[in-house]
């Protein structure tokens, strides 16, 4: 207690120095973290006032009445600082806050903000205090403007239309004016029937942007470490990494398969009643009740849009899911840990005490969520993993009141049987089959690539020999003639010691080869010592003794120097010792494929053939074809729309075993569709096609630039697993291809959010399933998860800047990357 006095001391002291007249614009003066500090510290003081020493009582009074009178007039006053919050409402006339330009938060600067708002285990006045501040909506714009172009306005500085309409939103949000209603747009279906899609305007979508912003700085710590989906570096790559690096020996699994149904009232209400554990802010709960009612924010649980930047997903939608499923977690989360207290684990050196031939296989259960889509691992009986699917789907239906469809989930044996998980395929199988040993084949090649290499280096060092000779050779001979002509060398400079510098080396180089091979040191040795005459004593007797002491030492010499005993020793001790390594590693191996199952992640073959048929890049005989639909399009344009699928393709697929596979689809398939389009385009032959663009599809800017938007061969070789982000599904480049209008059309801004850009052209959407007049619910004509773009988007018409259509093609944004609500009515 006399701490918590000393510390409270020290901080009021500075509180009461720095009092002005209000209670607001004191807090102003301090950090953050220090107004946080403080006003616990008066709730402290406030509840323990009588303890307090008698020198803090004047003090801790002033402020508790200055906070009790402020009260009513800071309800829509943040407190942090001024340079952090843009303050919506001036206080009295005779004291008023000095306003600054309100910039964007990082963030430390929101989590501070955010958590300013916790008091009684609970956050409140959210709406009012964080999503209604001009700074926290400012950081949602720049949260949603797609990406920087050199002709756009610059992110720090929005203009000044932005600004007020960023300000006069704060304020209808703090009052809670904010008409919802009013921003939803309605697309209609192109036909008499279907249902209207309703999509947010630009100004909704920095409100739903701030809401989602301000629940993860609440939630992202709290989700469980098995949610995957709508967190930063969570993303589909990271779940794969898991189950490939730490999942072993599963016996068991099964996905969760929902009906295909929607979130319903119930369930928004079961929504709220689960943030409301954490929330008390009655007017964030109701703003999100109104999205929903809308139905601009919507969520299909057992569809194939969620997390694929499609239009009719809302960017609120992933983190609305988490916590729908936090109770799942928990309850999974919970079992995981009863698993593994009644399955204790047993250490090495205890296993190493029981048999050396002890092989402990521990009762494991992994999960791994993403969104929506759910797969469980066990490595234990049958018995255990149906009784956790009965678990499973009991919490899923009774207590989260979802659709869950049994006949889809089914246990599937992980050793036999394969699993569809994250639009990939899994399967447990030795580790030998990832991590395959060499083939004979593969050996053989190796030797004779180091054979290869050993006679290219044995050329090489012939080549430098025979060139120094005759360097040498011309070096003596112009020595020579110079000595002739001359009485002796007349030189400016000196040249001796570079010349010896210059033999010194050849030298050195020249002794360091022949020291380091071993057989010519065997070969020299064995000439200069086996077979000579004075080794006999017969005639060692006849001779003068200098000369065979002469010859005793050189022959010492020669064996000191020339006799390779201990390096041939080393040589055969490497050869040992990697022929033990060998056996080693052998042995681990087998008993590891024994013993031992890791998961294999493949690209789904027959799915992939299939969509690429579907698509028209290639026919019935799988060959590439040109595809009609792109010949409207600029040259750049239809490189760029290939080139979009194609890396997206490889950005998805790179986590996978066979993703050869998918580089041949892309480098052969994906490439001579886009020359044949080209060709028949231009009404000219494939050969032509690849002479003129090459086969890296190079195409000319404006300015007779060459550009290669199309991955290379050489590019697409080095790709592989190496890639841990969010990668955006290609299904949704392959089902849209954007047309653009042969007329004049005036000039529009860009639909892209913020660009300010009027030099746009007016392009048309066409979507694959229309323009084949398939229905995407059917799996028999359909590729199956495949998703979809909305068909009320169809035929619709947006203007665009060539910056964001270029990247929209390649795949750097998407559309909820532009402002769908914006379209164009051309007739």
């Amino acid at each position: 207690m006399a701490k918590k006095h000393a510390r409270i001391q020290r901080l009021m002291s500075q509180l009461v120095c720095s009092i002005g007249g209000d209670y607001c614009a004191l807090l102003g003066n301090f950090s953050p973290i220090f107004v946080q500090s403080s006003l616990g510290l008066l709730d402290f003081t406030e509840e323990h006032h009588s303890t307090l020493p008698s020198s803090l009582s004047a003090a801790v009074s002033m402020l508790l009445s200055l906070r009790r009178a402020t009260a009513h007039r800071r309800t829509t006053v943040p407190t942090l600082s001024p340079h952090l919050l843009h303050s919506t409402l001036s206080l009295s006339s005779s004291n008023p806050i000095q306003q600054t330009p309100i910039s964007p938060l990082d963030k430390p600067q929101l989590k501070t903000l955010v958590l300013c708002q916790y008091h009684h285990e609970k956050f409140s006045n959210l709406l009012q205090n964080v999503v209604a501040s001009p700074s926290v909506l400012l950081t949602a714009c720049h949260n949603l403007k797609p990406l920087q172009t050199h002709n756009a306005t610059r992110p720090n500085t929005l203009d000044p239309l932005t600004l007020n309409w960023v300000e006069e939103t704060a304020t209808q949000l703090s009052n809670d004016r904010f008409d919802i209603e009013s921003c939803c747009v309605a697309v209609g279906h192109s036909g008499k029937r279907g249902e209207s899609l309703v999509l947010p305007n630009l100004k909704l979508k920095v409100v739903i942007e701030a809401i989602r912003i301000v629940l993860e700085v609440i939630y992202d710590d709290r989700f469980a470490t098995f949610a995957y989906g709508g967190r930063v570096g969570m993303g589909r790559h990271t779940a794969i990494r898991y189950l490939k690096n730490y999942v072993e020996n599963p016996s068991w699994w099964f996905t969760v398969s929902f009906d295909r149904h929607r979130l319903e009232f119930n369930h928004v209400e079961k929504l709220c009643s689960i943030m409301e554990e954490k929330i008390g802010d009655e007017m964030l709960i109701g703003v999100i009740k109104r999205l929903f009612k809308s139905e601009v924010v919507r969520i299909e649980l057992g569809g194939c849009y969620l997390g694929r930047g499609f239009p009719q997903e809302s960017a609120l939608s992933s983190i609305l899911i988490n916590i729908y499923f936090i109770g799942f977690d928990k309850e999974i989360q919970e079992l995981r840990l009863r698993t593994n207290w009644e399955n204790p684990k047993f250490e090495s050196n205890e296993l190493e005490t029981m048999s050396s031939n002890v092989f402990y296989k521990p009762l494991k259960i992994h999960v791994v969520r993403y969104l929506d889509e759910i797969l469980l691992v066990t490595s234990g009986t049958k018995m255990l993993t149906m009784d956790l699917k009965r678990r499973v789907i009991e919490f899923l239906e009774n207590t989260l009141e979802l659709r869950v469809d049994r006949v889809k989930t089914a246990i599937h044996s992980a050793i036999t049987e394969k699993v569809n998980y994250l639009g990939m395929e899994l399967q447990a199988v030795p580790p030998s089959v990832l991590r395959p040993p060499m083939s004979e084949k593969a050996i053989r090649a190796r030797k004779k690539y180091l054979r290869q290499k050993e006679v290219r280096a044995l050329e090489l060092r012939n080549a430098r020999e025979t060139n120094r000779k005759k360097l040498g050779l011309k070096l003596m001979g112009h020595v020579f003639k110079k000595l002739k002509q001359s009485n002796g060398f007349k030189f400016d400079f000196h040249i001796e010691n570079e010349v010896r510098q210059i033999f010194r080396t050849w030298a050195d180089e020249t002794m360091h080869e022949f020291l380091g091979s071993l057989d010519e040191r065997w070969s020299w040795h064995r000439e200069l010592s086996a077979g000579d005459f004075l080794s006999l004593r017969r005639i060692r007797d006849q001779l003068p003794q200098e000369l065979v002491e002469s010859y005793d030492k050189f022959q010492e010499q020669v064996d000191k120097y020339l006799k390779p005993v201990k390096a041939r020793n080393a040589l055969e001790e490497e050869e040992r010792r990697i022929e033990e390594e060998e056996e080693r590693r052998y042995a681990e191996r087998t008993v590891d494929d024994l013993t031992k199952l890791c998961i294999k992640v493949a690209a789904p073959t027959e799915l992939v053939r299939k969509a690429v048929k579907l698509a028209g890049f290639t026919n019935h005989m799988g060959r590439p074809r040109p595809i009609s639909l792109l010949m409207a399009l600029e040259d750049s344009d239809i490189i760029k729309w290939y080139a979009g699928v194609g890396r997206r393709w490889l950005d998805f697929f790179c986590c996978c075993h066979n993703f050869k596979m998918v580089k041949t689809c892309v480098t052969y398939h994906l490439r001579f569709s886009c020359i044949l389009t080209l060709a028949e385009k231009h009404e000219a032959t494939k050969l032509e096609a690849i002479r003129h663009y090459t086969k890296d599809l190079k195409v000319s800017d404006v300015n007779g630039n060459e550009e290669v938007h199309f991955p290379s061969e050489r590019e697409i070789k080095m790709m592989g697993d190496n890639n841990l982000s969010d990668p955006k599904p290609v299904d949704g480049a392959i089902t849209m291809a954007l047309i653009r209008l042969a007329s004049d059309e005036p000039s529009h801004h860009c639909v892209a959010h913020f660009c300010d850009r009027t030099d746009t052209i007016v392009y048309r959407i066409r979507l694959l399933q229309k323009d084949l007049n398939l229905n995407p619910l059917d799996e028999k004509k359909w590729v199956s998860g495949m998703g979809t773009i909305h068909a009320n988007l169809n035929r619709k018409c947006l203007p665009m800047c060539y910056d964001h259509l270029s990247a929209l093609q390649m795949g750097k944004i998407t559309l909820q990357d532009i402002d769908c609500t914006s379209f164009v009515d051309v007739d």
